[in-house]
């Protein structure tokens, strides 16, 4: 019957007349209660003090483990796909290699504008005016803006921008404007239209 005469002892215990400088002849009952709660103190730091710490690290390195899991994953697909990302760059090199071949070098810009002049007398226009404006440096290349003035029918407008759009160099046009000439009694039309052609961007260059 010890455990009913702990319990009865527990419930005959007055906190008013514990003296701690005398545990050691404390009823059982009392010395139980402190060695649970110093059990309990012991636990509890333990888990803030240890526990607790480790289990941080623990799921910090969990986190980690997913982490490097998922680089593993990407590093692996992309190392299986290796030789079809060397395939895709060196499509792409050439892509650019063509690209930049379309694109007129500093030397080559007065024929470029000789080609247009052509191209509107071959299409029956008269040539007022084909200029080239003040560059405009981008990041990766130069703008050459060009203004072009001309004179004629819509068809031989027509035909002029189908020229210039079927060149070998890049070309494109913008920014049209279209009104009845003063020349002729207003019979023909005067066109001003601004091309713009492209160069690639030399370290020399200044933006």
């Amino acid at each position: 019957m010890a455990l009913e005469d702990t319990l009865k002892q527990l419930n005959e215990l007055n906190l008013n007349d514990i003296d701690f400088s005398r545990i050691g002849v404390w009823p059982l009952a009392g010395r139980i209660v402190v060695l649970l709660l110093i059990a309990a103190l012991l636990a509890a730091g333990g888990y803030f003090f240890l526990i607790k710490e480790r289990y941080q690290q623990l799921e910090f390195a969990a986190n980690k483990e997913q982490e490097l899991f998922k680089q593993f994953e990407k590093k692996s697909f992309e190392a299986s796909n290796l030789d079809a990302y060397r395939d895709q760059l060196a499509e792409m090199e050439d892509t650019f290699g063509a690209l930049l071949k379309q694109l007129p070098k500093d030397t080559e810009v007065p024929g470029l504008l000789e080609d247009i002049d052509e191209y509107g007398r071959g299409a029956g226009l008269t040539i007022k005016k084909v200029a080239l404006e003040d560059e405009q440096v981008g990041e990766f290349y130069v703008e050459l803006p060009i203004r072009i003035e001309v004179q004629g029918g819509y068809h031989e407008f027509g035909a002029f921008i189908s020229g210039i759009a079927g060149m070998p160099r890049i070309v494109t046009l913008h920014d049209f404007d279209i009104k009845a000439s003063k020349d002729k009694g207003g019979a023909l039309l005067d066109m001003v239209i601004n091309a713009k052609t492209y160069r690639y961007k030399e370290q020399g260059d200044e933006g």
